[in-house]
């Protein structure tokens, strides 16, 4: 099979993270047991997963001038993900996140830093390689009108758009109706239709919109029904990048040509072998071991 062409345009950043028993209310210290820097930003957690799974993946983003950003441009040049449309910004620093892991989920505060920098005139430059692509990927740790840019463009260019519309913001009617897939969580879902029922969502707009439940799967509408595709039951370590490495092999699934169901069957045991490791990336499985899981 001929690999999928993918251009994930999107954030960079370095994980600061903290592991600890027990989460800090306001005004409270804590000791924590570990801690760790790790590549991270979704947009490079979503190419990393995309090449591992065996995508031909190009990043188009930027970091710092700082020892972070060559960090993560030396990770993506280990991990396969084509780098020359990343570009060091000049007295910039990187994008960081900050994770405090206890009680079996995250917190995560988003310090976007270069990452602001990608914007429409920036992505613009790469227009006429995007053309080339099977599918673009984006999410919503960079500027709002780079998003609203980028779905305009793929309308134009005629390649199908996945926007993982994290963190959550109202997104205009514009881009809803210009991205090819949308994957929020409930909580994204929530926020992006106004409080409207997920089914009601989803008969709105079938065969796009895919809600993230966690542990219990994945729902769509078919256009005649609602279908849920559950989830694989495994131990947890760290659900860091869980949802970036659903993205990820959903993404290369859809642009190698499988049928929704087994694109979202695909994404779910990628993202569930995800969340056995440690950090955003540590888990993400290659395309062998999903395969070999999907198998059994």
């Amino acid at each position: 099979m001929e690999k999928a062409k993918i251009a994930v345009i999107g954030s960079s950043s370095m994980d600061l993270v903290v592991t600890s028993a027990k989460r800090p209310g306001a005004g409270e210290t804590v000791l924590g047991a570990s801690f760790d820097t790790v590549p991270g930003g979704k947009g490079a957690n979503q190419a990393v997963a995309a090449a591992r799974l065996g995508a031909d993946v190009y990043m188009i983003g930027c970091v710092g001038d700082d020892p972070y950003g060559q960090e993560i441009l030396d990770n993506f040049k280990s991990n396969g993900v084509h780098t020359e449309y990343v570009e060091p910004v000049t007295g910039q620093k990187s994008g960081t996140a900050h994770i405090i892991l206890a009680e079996g989920d995250n917190s995560i505060v988003v310090v976007k830093g270069a990452n602001d920098l990608v914007t429409p005139e920036y992505v613009e430059k790469t227009a006429d390689f995007l053309k080339t692509c099977d599918l673009i990927m984006i999410q919503q740790e960079i500027p709002e009108e780079t998003v609203e840019y980028v779905a305009d463009l793929c309308n134009k260019i005629e390649v199908p758009l996945l926007l993982n519309p994290a963190p959550a913001r109202k997104i205009s009617e514009k881009v809803i109706v210009g991205a090819s897939y949308l994957t929020p969580n409930e909580h994204e879902a929530d926020v992006l239709f106004n409080g409207m029922k997920p089914s009601e969502a989803l008969k709105q707009y079938p065969d796009k919109v895919i809600i993230t439940e966690g542990a219990a799967g994945v729902r769509y509408h078919d256009g005649t029904k609602e279908i849920m595709v559950p989830s694989f039951k495994v131990e947890v370590v760290d659900t860091t990048g869980a949802g970036d490495t659903f993205n990820a092999a959903f993404g290369t699934a859809v642009a190698e040509g499988q049928s929704m169901e087994e694109s979202l069957r695909f994404a779910n045991r990628a993202a569930s072998l995800s969340v056995t490791g440690f950090g955003a990336q540590g888990g993400m499985p290659t395309r062998d071991e999903v395969e070999r899981k999907l198998a059994e």
